[in-house]
Formats: C-alpha cells, sequence, structure tokens
C-alpha cells in the first residue's frame, strides 16, 4: 500500500512533533518533511522528493502561510496544501481557498476530522467542511455574481464531470455513475483545468462555484 507523504511546516516545534507522531500511528501515512516556515519549506523542496500533501501553518516568521501558498502553487501546483491554523475566520479561509488550497482546518480539530480531511485530500484533491462550503456559498451570493459572457464554452459531458468533481466523487466513482473509462473521466478533467486556467482540482472547485457553473449543497456531504 502507497503511503501519503506529508510534509509539516509550523513553527511551533513542539507542536510539528506531536503532529508527526499523532500522523505515523496512521498505516496510510507518512511525514517525510518537516519545516519551520516557510521559507525553510522551500529550500527543503529542491532538494527533496515532492510530497503528496502540505500542512501549512498561516503564521509563521520568514516567509507565513499566505506568501507560502502563493508560490507553491506557482512552482508545484501538484503539491496539495491543507492549511491548519488558530486563524479560522471566514475572512482568513475565504482568502485561501481563493488560492487554492485543498483544505482548511482549524488546529484544535478532532485527529479523525484531520485524517479523514487528508486522506480525502489525496483521493479528490481537495476537501472542504460544511462550514467551509456554507462560507464560500455566502460569499457568492454575497457577491450577487452573475455569469460573464466570456465564460469558455463547456460541453455537456464536461458540465457534469465538473459537478460530480465539485460533490467530491473520485475519477473512478464518476466513471461508473456516467459508464465511461477513468481515462476519459480524467481527459475530460484536464481539459477542464485548461479551459478554466486552474491549475488544480481546488482551483476549479473554486471556479465552478463562483462562476455558479455547478449546484452545490452541504447537505450533499452532512
Amino acid at each position: 500500500m502507497k503511503k501519503i507523504q506529508i510534509s509539516i511546516t509550523d513553527d511551533a516545534t513542539l507542536f510539528r512533533k506531536g503532529l508527526k507522531l499523532l500522523l505515523e500511528d496512521y498505516d496510510d501515512l507518512e511525514v517525510v518533511m518537516e519545516a519551520e516556515n516557510g521559507q525553510d519549506l522551500l529550500d527543503k523542496l529542491i532538494d527533496k522528493k515532492q510530497p503528496d500533501i502540505i500542512i501549512l501553518d498561516l503564521q509563521m516568521p520568514i516567509l507565513n502561510g499566505i506568501d507560502t501558498s502563493n508560490i507553491l502553487k506557482e512552482k508545484y501546483p501538484n503539491i496539495k496544501i491543507i492549511i491548519l491554523s488558530t486563524h479560522y475566520s471566514k475572512a482568513f479561509i475565504l482568502n485561501m481557498i481563493e488560492l487554492g488550497v485543498s483544505a482548511y482546518l482549524p488546529k484544535n480539530a478532532a485527529p479523525d476530522l484531520f485524517t479523514e480531511t487528508i486522506r480525502s485530500v489525496y483521493k479528490n484533491g481537495f476537501h472542504y467542511s460544511k462550514d467551509v462550503w456554507e462560507m464560500i456559498q455566502s460569499n457568492v451570493n454575497k457577491k450577487k455574481i452573475k455569469k460573464p459572457s466570456f465564460l469558455p464554452e463547456l460541453t455537456k459531458r464536461e458540465l457534469e464531470i465538473l459537478q460530480f468533481i465539485c460533490e467530491q466523487k473520485t475519477a473512478a466513482e464518476i466513471a461508473t455513475k456516467l459508464f465511461i473509462s477513468r481515462r476519459t473521466v480524467e481527459g475530460h478533467r484536464n481539459s477542464l483545468l485548461q479551459k478554466l486556467n486552474c491549475r488544480n482540482v481546488a482551483g476549479l472547485v473554486v471556479y465552478a462555484i463562483n462562476n455558479q457553473l455547478v449546484t452545490i449543497s452541504p447537505s450533499l456531504f452532512w
């Protein structure tokens, strides 16, 4: 079984070490890198194999989590980012979601929720809690966003797949529902990323919601 390879970036050494011990109690999780701030992380990524997921604090010296996320999205778009922070306010969360992070959790999250989020992010590309979904939807409603006339044209099949992606379905699950191959699903997903100019699945989801290309209700998940 392939382990999910994780990097932890947090300036609090005791918290970082404790989190590593927690995660390594699970057979499918492996902490392969630790960093004490964003710059330390970026320096280590140059010489080491890229992890699947980076767990990132926001408030750190030298290079904070927001600036680090921006650089990671530019240089390492395939690495998924989970924000784990004491800053659990709507403004912070929406800002990071707009940047395309894959999940946002408070530092006092229950261990089971945390590990579930890691697995979901690894499998689906993102995992947003009910609270986060509601914040995103509320933000869209508040802005009263109208579909711009310049949206790229999507096929019926692409819209179907986009809806399923936003419902946190895997490529295999989508393939089963639509009676097509997984490779075909992945081809449509890659086409969506290119057409909508998104770097990853998390960005694709935010784009779809902000432009009202899909209909998402938190009741679908909880």
